[in-house]
């Protein structure tokens, strides 16, 4: 019965969300959370309704509560960082990440989000670390790449760079075009 309850405020929630009672939903959340405390799914729907609304102190109170009440997941840790991220609290959002990387080795969101961070706190090395695990996860995403590159730019390695841009004419030629006009490093591409 217990579940079926939880399902039914779930259904309601998803069904007022999809109307656009945006509001509506949040106070059923919370009536969600009054029933059934700490339930993983009522916080996560607050936090990324207030991240969404742009309200991101109340969206890391919601983020904290979760992780509080499962820190063992790290999808959740995940978005605590990248709303730590978000409001630049850079050395924060960067143990966050970490902490995802550590519960879920296979979250190249949390890869990528932590090379962003490590770049933003002017620590290319480790950067290139996490971003090539986000690459070597996500092989055709150009995100990883394309901040990859720009590491090894910044680091003076430019033949690194172009191996990327290299890499990226094969699958994403918008990207790698991108990365030689903001680079200035030309690459012929390879057939």
């Amino acid at each position: 019965m217990e579940r079926l309850r939880w399902r039914g405020f779930k259904w309601r929630a998803m069904v007022l969300l999809v109307l656009g009672r945006r509001d509506d939903a949040h106070a059923l959340f919370r009536e969600m959370l009054a029933e059934f405390p700490g339930d993983a799914y009522a916080l996560a729907s607050l936090a990324h309704l207030e991240a969404s609304a742009g309200r991101r102190t109340e969206a890391l109170h919601w983020l904290q509560a979760l992780i509080e009440r499962h820190p063992d997941s790290g999808t959740h840790w995940f978005n605590y960082g990248f709303v730590l991220e978000e409001a630049g609290d850079y050395p924060a959002a960067e143990q966050a990440f970490r902490r995802a990387t550590e519960l879920s080795p296979e979250l190249d969101r949390a890869w990528y989000g932590l090379g962003l961070v490590l770049i933003r706190l002017g620590r290319h090395d480790e950067a290139v670390v996490a971003l090539k695990r986000n690459t070597k996860l996500q092989p055709m995403s150009p995100y990883g790449w394309y901040q990859l590159a720009r590491v090894h730019v910044d680091r003076q390695e430019p033949e690194e760079a172009r191996k990327i841009i290299r890499h990226l004419k094969r699958f994403e030629p918008k990207v790698a075009a991108q990365l030689e006009r903001e680079t200035g490093l030309l690459v012929e591409s390879t057939s």
